[in-house]
């Protein structure tokens, strides 16, 4: 933790620019990298981009008024409005040639993660590509049940597809991808059988938590569910913070359809009584397991096989490719000389060495493979966004104060 604090403080005077001469001298001591460092610096590039948001709207809004007056008001509004935007102007211009110089070196050293402000269901369409879920309510007995919430009645989930073909069938379903037309989109679907899957949930940390305790504060921990497990870290409480750091992992085993629901929950720890629920978020691992988009693990930017960022889906970029392109019936890969591969009808280009530990080169088709990866949905059909390396930001919600984030 020491460790990590110091990488925080040293993130953060990097950040500011203040510190230029720092961010150089770490430069080429990669094994001081961690994860922590490439999600430091995948958060700064968001808030950069956040920030260049902003400013853009603010410019458009601004244009806009001044298109809109009229007439000698208008001019008036005009000379103000031109110097107030003036020196902002002259803000952002001092603002950002500072966050960019070490931004720039960073970015050649450390590779990032996509940072989602946000669930990764609302970026994916529910992972409800082909797969959608449909709550099964109990009917209603008598008066007390008219009263009951929807939550409540919930007995059950059915998931499945429907599909209505309007015979003869039209030519586009006939064509696409060679669909068997008495099949239509029905194929490729997974077994029925249950499968066991290892389950592997990174909680990095929370933010801006409501306060518990009468001091204004609350001692967090996780608790985990999932199934017939339930871990709650209770002993790993972090005292007085409403804006814990936990960085942990945990590994659960679990058997899909039955153990689908993940729920991860963030509790209050009281020595006396019992701990209250600050909130928690639910999640369809189902989903994102069977969705195209293959929300399991997160294509990296690159690939290595040492360090910091070392390749960590079981699969490697090329064996996902040749999956991918057998499953979506498309033509390839297929690596040709001069670092370059051909899947359907496109090609891709990209190094073709990669080196160990040791600095030993070797010959690798995996950057390639990478390279057709972060461009799936170029590729006609069967293309579609794969979900890259990231972290999701997922809203905490208590069932006593619907609606409202805790």
């Amino acid at each position: 933790t020491e460790e990590e604090k110091e990488k925080k403080k040293k993130k953060k005077k990097g950040g500011g620019g203040g510190a230029g001469e720092e961010v150089e001298e770490e430069e080429p001591d990669e094994s001081m990298l961690d994860w922590w460092s490439k999600y430091f610096a995948s958060i700064e590039t968001m808030k950069e981009q956040l920030r260049q948001q902003e400013a853009a709207a603010a410019e458009a809004e601004e244009k806009e008024e001044m298109e809109i007056g009229e007439g000698s008001k208008a001019q008036a509004k005009n000379k103000d409005k031109d110097k107030s935007k003036a020196p902002k102007d002259d803000k952002k211009k001092k603002q950002q040639p500072v966050p960019e110089l070490p931004e720039k070196k960073n970015k050649q050293k450390i590779d990032e993660l996509k940072v989602f402000n946000k669930e990764l269901e609302t970026e994916f369409d529910n992972f409800e590509d082909w797969l959608h879920t449909f709550n099964l309510l109990r009917g209603k007995i008598g008066d007390n049940d008219d009263n009951a919430t929807e939550e409540e009645r919930i007995v059950g989930r059915f998931k499945g597809s429907m599909c209505v073909y309007k015979v003869p069938l039209p030519d586009d379903i006939t064509k696409e991808a060679g669909y068997d037309p008495t099949f239509g989109m029905f194929q490729g679907i997974p077994s029925n059988d249950p499968i066991n899957v290892l389950v592997r949930v990174y909680i990095v940390r929370a933010t801006d938590l409501h306060p518990a305790d009468i001091n204004g504060k609350a001692d967090p921990y996780i608790a985990i569910k999932l199934g017939k497990t339930d871990i709650k870290d209770k002993e790993n409480y972090i005292s007085k913070q409403l804006n814990p750091v936990f960085g942990k992992s945990f590994d659960i085993e679990a058997t899909f359809p039955m153990e689908s629901m993940l729920t991860v929950a963030v509790y209050d720890w009281d020595l006396v009584g019992t701990d209250d629920l600050i909130g928690e978020t639910k999640i369809d691992l189902e989903n994102r397991f069977y969705s195209k988009h293959r929300a399991t693990c997160g294509v990296s930017q690159t690939y290595s096989i040492h360090g910091y960022n070392t390749w960590r889906d079981p699969m490697k970029p090329s064996q996902i490719l040749s999956k991918l392109c057998k499953e979506g019936k498309v033509d390839g890969p297929h690596f040709g000389p001069g670092g370059r591969v051909k899947v359907a009808n496109r090609v891709f280009t990209g190094p073709t060495e990669i080196e160990d530990e040791n600095g030993q080169k070797k010959p690798t088709d995996e950057h390639l493979a990478l390279a057709v990866l972060r461009h799936w949905e170029d590729i006609p059909w069967a293309g579609c966004r794969l979900v890259p390396e990231h972290v999701e930001t997922r809203p905490l919600l208590n069932p006593d104060k619907p609606g409202i984030e805790q």
